[in-house]
């Protein structure tokens, strides 16, 4: 008999991401052959199926199961979670026909509202024992920073019957609800379940030295907000604000690795080890993406990055399908939340590399000059598709009944 607890939760959240992957295709196919569909309005449901789907539901899922240590659902969380799932099932089907109009903005704020409840809920039904922890500070942090994240798409009514599209308050808006998704809620949340992996492994970070973490963490990440503004040519007084921003996120990280390094032997024993792979891989990644928030705190790189599409592309693929849903699924697989195919994870693995080397070749290729083959935009098809093929193999690993 059909039973909605946390593990459906976690798979109806994967079939999100096979639908996302899905419409990534169609948008690579627009290059190959003449699609009968709006390009813009597939981009819309691509992007908000990924990351309000897929992240999203996995994420909150994975922190329920850390605070209430149980896959069972109470009825107050089932109501968010079905309304929910209304509300993305709303996006999904209106997006690709209609774009950003009357039934998809209905179904957003729709979103908007039951992120709001999952958040009270969290903070009001969480247990003592969790609340004066390390890990559910950076979660609690996350979530805030979700809620905040959504003045931009409320921003956006108001500029759109104002302003117009064509203002910069259109953009801004749009950049301030991104940098909050991908860099504050995403990233706190993450790293909220990678310190309740420390205390679960019995490894003590300092008081004193995750406190001086944390307010670099944050400071850094409200700060690094000021380099979205750079393609404006702001006051200077923006430029340093960016910069100090990223200078306060080295510094954090700087500390975050050094502690990883210096119990890896610890982690590694903890882990099985393929799930320390994964975390392994997930840092590189993560090492990656600092890398490169911090090149666009220097104005050439920011407005090489504003005037190239696909060092966008990839930067944002690399963070959402890179460091994001691999950490997701490494966690989710520890958690035994998801049965995880060693074969299937290193498929997505190897769609993910090599299209972003792909997506990457085109930006050097269009800033540099160089010559371009005739066959790119096919392979980056073929190549592509081993993503939605990876995650339908681990949809179907996961219909099984558990043995």
């Amino acid at each position: 008999m059909f039973r909605l607890d946390l593990k459906v939760h976690t798979k109806i959240a994967i079939v999100y991401f096979f639908l996302a992957a899905g419409l990534g295709i169609l948008l690579r196919l627009f290059y190959v052959t003449p699609i009968a569909a709006n390009y813009k309005y597939i981009i819309h449901a691509h992007s908000h199926t990924a990351l309000l789907g897929w992240v999203y539901l996995a994420l909150t899922g994975i922190i329920y199961r850390l605070l209430f240590q149980t896959t069972k659902l109470p009825k107050k969380y089932l109501y968010i979670f079905l309304a929910t799932n209304i509300s993305l099932l709303g996006m999904v089907f209106s997006f690709p026909f209609q774009g950003y109009a009357v039934v998809s903005i209905i179904f957003s704020t729709l979103f908007l509202f039951c992120s709001y409840f999952y958040t009270g809920f969290i903070l009001r039904n969480t247990p003592d024992e969790h609340r004066h922890t390390q890990y559910f500070k950076l979660i609690k942090a996350a979530l805030w920073y979700m809620v905040f994240s959504s003045i931009g798409p409320w921003a956006l009514g108001a500029i759109m019957s104002t302003l117009g599209k064509t203002s910069i308050w259109y953009k801004l808006s749009i950049y301030f609800y991104l940098h909050f998704q991908y860099n504050a809620w995403f990233l706190l949340g993450i790293l909220g379940v990678v310190f309740y992996l420390f205390q679960k492994l019995k490894l003590t970070y300092q008081p004193r030295d995750f406190k001086r973490f944390f307010y670099l963490l944050n400071f850094g990440v409200i700060l690094s907000f000021f380099l979205s503004t750079y393609w404006t040519n702001p006051p200077i007084v923006f430029y340093f604000l960016g910069g100090l921003g990223v200078i306060l996120l080295l510094l954090a990280f700087y500390q975050l690795f050094a502690f990883i390094l210096r119990n890896k032997y610890q982690l590694k024993a903890g882990l099985s080890s393929f799930n320390y792979q994964i975390l392994k891989i997930t840092g590189i990644l993560l090492v990656g993406k600092i890398f490169m928030q911090s090149l666009t705190a220097m104005p050439f790189f920011a407005d090489l990055a504003f005037k190239n599409l696909d060092f966008v592309i990839g930067y944002l693929h690399w963070v959402f399908l890179g460091f994001v849903s691999l950490a997701l699924f490494g966690f989710l697989n520890w958690l035994k939340l998801i049965r995880l195919s060693k074969k299937a994870f290193y498929l997505y693995l190897s769609g993910f590399v090599i299209s972003e080397i792909l997506i990457f070749y085109k930006g050097f290729v269009l800033w540099l000059g160089l010559p371009f083959f005739s066959s790119y935009f096919m392979i980056l098809v073929l190549v592509s598709a081993l993503i939605p093929i990876a995650v339908g193999w681990i949809i179907g690993l996961n219909l099984r009944k558990n043995e």
